[in-house]
């Protein structure tokens, strides 16, 4: 695959062509390293910066989404996150987010993991690229099962939630013909009353 072009933005919302949010040193300052599909975007903010300011993008506050998923899945750290489900925007950090360390990965475009050695781990996307990150192929594992339970649990909710607004939706519908039906049936047998007297 040709080497992807760089570009430099002075900010960031994490999309559905997001692959990676990868810390890079850049003077004396941690920036990211955005990876998207064909193209690699430097963006003047940690990694955690950049996902936070995306929650903030999408409706919702980081702390929230944090504690949304710890109540969901019963888990305290490196917890992943939904930044819009309904876009299927779920992220998993490699590590806690308050080191500059932290990768951020999306769950949607790994296709597999490839063990490097006992603190590396290759993550392969879907369009043939792949990086290398500074954690074990279990961490990695486990991060990876733990998003899949989120996105279970959240698309669930909210095909459950779907199913309740289109069963909503009709109901209404049956009620506002019913009341049209029943308008008009009243004014016909108003106005026949009326040329009876």
């Amino acid at each position: 695959m040709e080497k992807n072009v760089i570009s430099r933005r002075e900010d960031y919302e994490i999309s559905p062509f997001t692959f990676a949010v990868v810390p890079v040193e850049y003077g004396s300052k941690t920036y990211s390293k955005v990876i998207e599909f064909d193209e690699e975007i430097l963006v003047p903010f940690r990694p955690s910066e950049v996902v936070k300011s995306s929650c903030d993008y999408f409706g919702a506050d980081y702390p929230g989404r944090c504690q949304s998923t710890k109540k969901l899945l019963g888990i305290s750290h490196k917890v992943p996150i939904s930044l819009e489900p309904a876009n299927r925007l779920f992220f998993f950090p490699t590590t806690s987010p308050a080191k500059e360390s932290c990768i951020w990965l999306s769950y949607e475009h790994i296709v597999s993991r490839v063990k490097i050695d006992a603190t590396k781990t290759q993550i392969n996307f879907h369009n043939k690229q792949s990086i290398v990150v500074p954690v074990s192929y279990s961490i990695i594992e486990n991060q990876m099962l733990r998003t899949a339970m989120l996105k279970s649990k959240l698309l669930q909710t909210l095909a459950e939630t779907e199913r309740k607004t289109h069963y909503l939706y009709n109901a209404m519908q049956v009620n506002d013909r019913n009341s049209d039906f029943q308008t008009k049936h009243g004014l016909m047998h108003s106005s026949n009353s009326y040329k009876e007297g």
